[in-house]
């Protein structure tokens, strides 16, 4: 099957969250299953310069008459095929300071309906035969940036081409790309693409209903994640949408990237490790306290937060509970940034405290790798949590996570309760309750278990056994490309 999947990012070109992992990883798996899949993705200066041998392969005029190059080449990987790329040559668009998304002062661009639009509608515009060369079957848009594909996709005339299905995936419902309403004039829809059934919302353009409006099936990443966003607690104001569509709604977990995310084989750790041999990990968490500055001690609990700092992320909890963290005799690093009020906070604590507290702010790819490889227990407690791969990336690394019971944390951690330890099935520390509480108990009965080193062991070596490849969440995904097709 033809398929081009629609990302903003990918790694591990341009990453700054677990969009980036999946939309790197997808695509490999599905080309280990023999299809022929190709990415599409805005020339941000770091995908420019990582995709190799790119030419120009068409020239299209965006809806607003600027004309731009659409360009394609390959991502090299070890190991693997080389994946086919197209990247949108628009420089005065993409190759910007700051964030993909924000200026260095971390305020949108004010043209980013424009920057991402194009990214639908190029998309689209291969779909109906741009590159003369190569035609795809399905459109994969990723999250509100690649949206407006499968709208585009939907007005677009057939002119007797072949139909193309589209597939639309939610990473996180709570990030919409929402616009002013003027804005709409320069997507180059017609009207009928507007109002409660097209892109309006409460007065704005959205881009998710976009997606979610107009794609032949819709995918979430992970199952409880599908049924939450049903809800008005979790639908974002979209949840009455959500369950019209719910007829062509599914939730694929997302995997691990094997050939990413394996303290077997890999080469950001310092020490390597795998179920069943982890003197490794204990030599990596010696490094990691005298890298970090903290106290040595391999007995020492090792509380590890790899995170956006915001509210969503239930960070609050763990700045709440941190003296009874320290009290008890744990140790927390911490790798992130985001609220400027978080970072204050944390930075404070680890001033005040600094040979228990660590804090690392904005991101470091192979600092992330260290900290699951040192630590003891991940903390995730999050509000909400569409799949979340910082638990799944501890439980690869044998980082038990502490976790609330929502979305993709609840259909990836077992809690170490006593008949899921009896039953080998505990992986982790679940709390319903989100509040000082509830997470304060869950850290307890994570500090009770590691001082009863068998039982630890137990678990640990369960939850580093747990199945999360790409090669199941693939198959999945051609099944769902055959339902759009249909």
């Amino acid at each position: 099957m033809r398929i081009l999947q629609v990302s903003a990012e990918l790694f591990p070109l341009l990453k700054t969250g677990g969009l980036a992992d999946v939309a790197g990883a997808l695509p490999r798996a599905l080309l280990a299953a023999q299809q022929d899949v190709r990415v599409l993705l805005p020339g941000f200066p770091a995908i420019r310069d990582g995709v190799a041998d790119a030419v120009q392969v068409a020239e299209l005029e965006a809806p607003w008459g600027e004309r731009v190059r659409l360009r394609l080449g390959r991502i090299r990987t070890d190991g693997a095929p080389d994946l086919q790329a197209y990247w949108i040559d628009a420089p005065w668009l993409y190759d910007r300071p700051g964030n993909p998304y924000e200026d260095a002062q971390r305020q949108p661009y004010g043209d980013n309906h424009r920057r991402f639009a194009l990214l639908g509608f190029a998309a689209a515009r291969i779909a109906r035969g741009l590159d003369a060369a190569w035609q795809p079957q399905v459109v994969h848009a990723h999250d509100w940036h690649a949206a407006l594909a499968p709208a585009y996709l939907a007005f677009a005339p057939r002119h007797g081409h072949p139909r193309v299905g589209s597939v639309f995936t939610v990473h996180n419902l709570a990030y919409q790309g929402l616009f002013a309403p003027w804005d709409f004039a320069d997507l180059g829809l017609p009207a009928a693409a507007w109002g409660m059934d097209g892109l309006e919302y409460h007065g704005q353009l959205s881009f998710m209903k976009g997606g979610l409006g107009f794609a032949d099936r819709i995918t979430t990443v992970s199952p409880t994640y599908a049924r939450e966003i049903r809800t008005p607690e979790q639908g974002c104001g979209l949840d009455g949408l959500l369950r019209r569509r719910s007829g062509v709604l599914s939730g694929i977990l997302n995997a691990v990237d094997d050939q990413v995310w394996n303290p077997a084989t890999d080469a950001l750790l310092p020490h390597r490790f795998e179920p069943g041999q982890l003197a490794g990990k204990m030599r990596c968490k010696t490094a990691l306290q005298a890298q970090l500055g903290l106290a040595p001690g391999a007995e020492t609990p090792l509380f590890v937060v790899v995170s956006r700092l915001t509210e969503q992320k239930g960070l609050h909890l763990v700045l709440g509970g941190l003296d009874a963290l320290l009290a008890q005799g744990g140790q927390l690093a911490l790798l992130g940034s985001g609220d400027a009020g978080l970072e204050r906070a944390f930075r404070e604590r680890a001033t005040a405290a600094p040979r228990s507290v660590s804090v690392t702010l904005g991101y470091s790819e192979p600092l992330a790798h260290r900290l699951f490889g040192a630590g003891d227990v991940t903390l995730v407690p999050s509000l909400f949590e569409p799949c979340g791969l910082t638990q799944m990336y501890g439980l690869k690394y044998g980082s038990l996570p502490l976790v609330h019971r929502v979305g993709g944390l609840a259909d990836t951690v077992v809690d170490a309760t006593l008949e899921d330890m009896a039953d080998g099935r505990a992986t982790g520390f679940c709390f319903d309750t989100f509040d000082a509480d509830g997470f304060g108990r869950a850290l307890r009965r994570a500090f009770a278990l590691y001082h009863r080193p068998a039982d630890w062991d137990a678990v640990r070596a369960s939850a580093m056994s747990r199945p999360a490849d790409w090669g199941s969440a693939a198959a999945r995904y051609l099944d769902i490309y055959a339902q759009a097709l249909a």
